[in-house]
Formats: structure tokens, sequence, C-alpha cells
């Protein structure tokens, strides 16, 4: 795909979003970002867009509602004339012990990681067809995609982010006629958490082979890949600096 002038829609649009919208921004990509609660982060993505000389747009959703999620496809397309790329990277990403986790729990990550995800793209591509085509990019994450838990206390999130791959999957071979390419990104430590002490920071880098975080850039590198390629489709690429043969 030749991405100048084509516009993208991503889902949550702090931390690694920014790093995203920023590198699309550089490829002459018009960004629309969604927020459920983090409104100056995606405003902040917006500003980055805009100094690259490309046009954003902010937009409110609650994505664990399947009708947010078609409401905030259309409001994108409108707002930017649109839509060629959508970018699911919403995500609820909570610690809970497995015999403390609440039905809201378990639904909560699933609503957001995986069903916003299939509605999202529902309601993208009939966009994506008038154009000829387009690109669905999801966010999984190296665990799964390793097929190792590895970490207690995230059984939600674990299950909803494994489901991304097979939605992937499944949404790569319903679309290929379609011209529409579907991917995913599976991120590794690429930004400690906010709430990191520096020995859980230098413990990460230690069971990283490449030793230390990626940073946003290198998730944002993956997405560009995948866009520019024609002929990649159906897969989960991780970007974890080799932690998963560690």
């Amino acid at each position: 795909m030749d991405t100048f002038d084509k516009v993208a829609l991503i889902t949550g649009g702090k931390r690694i979003g920014l790093a995203v919208a920023e590198e699309l921004a550089r490829r002459g990509v018009h960004v629309a970002l969604s927020y459920a609660h983090s409104r100056t982060e995606a405003d902040a993505a917006a500003a980055r867009v805009r100094a690259a000389g490309r046009r954003a747009t902010v937009l409110k959703a609650d994505l664990s509602a399947p009708d947010a999620c078609s409401t905030l496809v259309a409001e994108a397309a409108q707002a930017l004339g649109r839509l060629d790329i959508l970018i699911n990277m919403a995500s609820v990403y909570a610690e809970r012990p497995f015999g403390q986790v609440r039905p809201a729990d378990w639904n909560a990550s699933l609503d957001v990681d995986l069903r916003a995800a299939f509605f999202c793209a529902q309601a993208a591509v009939p966009h994506m067809r008038a154009q000829g085509g387009g690109r669905i990019i999801s966010f999984s994450d190296w665990t799964a995609k390793s097929g190792r838990p590895r970490y207690h206390g995230f059984v939600p999130y674990y299950v909803a982010k494994a489901g991304v791959i097979a939605l992937t999957e499944a949404l790569a071979l319903e679309l290929a006629a379609d011209n529409i390419l579907v991917n995913a990104v599976a991120p590794g430590p690429i930004l400690p958490p906010p709430s990191s002490s520096q020995e859980e920071v230098r413990a990460v880098e230690q069971a990283t082979p490449l030793g230390r975080w990626g940073g946003g850039i290198e998730v944002a590198k993956a997405v560009v890949a995948l866009l520019e390629s024609d002929f990649i489709t159906g897969e989960t690429i991780r970007v974890d600096g080799g932690r998963h043969v560690k």
C-alpha cells in the first residue's frame, strides 16, 4: 500500500499509540485517534500528526459497547473523508488473581481487547472496499503469540490476546478477495508500565536477549512494514527483542 494521503483510525492513542500515529503521519497518513479516558494523551498524539503536516481528529469512544465501535468508525471516516487503515490498539490490561476474577473483569478484557477489534473491523470494511482495499492491524501480545502465558493473574487478558490472533487469521481469509490485508503485532518489552520500579525494569532487561526495552518506535516500524506490504496477511509479528526465546 502506498500510504500517502491515506486515512487511519487508531483505537487507543497513548504511549505506543503516540509513536505509531507520529510514524504514520511521517509517511503521509491522516490519523483519527480514539480514547476512552486519556484525552490528554490522544490530543498529544494528534498534535504530533499535525506537526508532520497531516490532518488529525480525536474521538471519544467506549469500545466495550459494540454500537460505539460502528459509531467511531463512521465519525472517523466522516471527519477525514475516507478510511483505509484500522489499527486496533485499545486494550484492558489488569492484574487480578484467578480466584478473584469477576464477570465484570472477564468482560472488560474480552469486550475491549477482542470483541471491539471485530466490530471495528466489521464497520471499517465497507469503507475500505469503497477504496479498493485496506489494512487492518490488531494488537496481541508476545506471550499469546508464543503460546506461553508466563505471568499469573492475567487470565482474561491472555485469553483475549490469544483470541486476537485467531481473529486476525479468520479475517485475513474472509477479506482477502477485497484486497484487505489483516495482520497483528505482538509487542514484548516495549515501554515499562509507569508503576514499574527500577528493579522491575532491570529484571525485564536481563530477561530480554537484546538487553533493553524496545521503545514505541519499534512497534511503529512493524506497523509500517505491515501496511506497506502487499503480500503479508494473517500473520502475527512479535516485536519482543527475542524475549520469547529466553
